[in-house]
């Protein structure tokens, strides 16, 4: 699967603040103050959850309106703890709405099966390239 190419610069403003271009949005990302920024906005680990997180929430919605199941919302909440190397991520579902225990069932399965979830309980390959600027 190709997305659109995500571009990472320096923003004009901000100790470590970055500006992310994903096609047509624009969003900040920054560090911590406690890790030297200024906290202006969402910092990576952040973002990993998020897009966990929302693919949860997409997926799951999107099977539920198709299956005519009745889920009024979805909240999902992403937790993580990092330790000797292994990044554990726990992600808890509230399904919303007059779902049978089969459904709720079903659902969990389903979330699973989001794009994200399965990139990230597969395997890896980052290769780095360099360019002039």
């Amino acid at each position: 699967m190709s997305s659109p190419e995500i571009q990472v610069s320096k923003a004009a403003d901000g100790k470590l603040m970055q500006v992310v271009s994903a096609g047509r949005h624009l969003f900040s990302v920054d560090a911590p103050i406690a890790s030297g920024g200024d906290d202006g906005g969402p910092d990576p680990h952040d973002l990993l959850n998020a897009a966990l997180g929302a693919c949860t929430a997409l997926t799951v919605t999107m099977v539920a309106q198709r299956r005519q199941i009745p889920l009024d919302d979805l909240k999902v909440t992403i937790a993580f703890t990092e330790a000797d190397g292994v990044y554990r991520i726990t992600r808890t579902l509230a399904f919303i709405g007059g779902l049978s225990e089969e459904q709720k069932t079903y659902l969990t399965g389903i979330a699973n099966k989001c794009p994200i979830h399965k990139a990230l309980s597969g395997r890896f390959e980052i290769s780095t390239l360099t360019a002039e600027a």
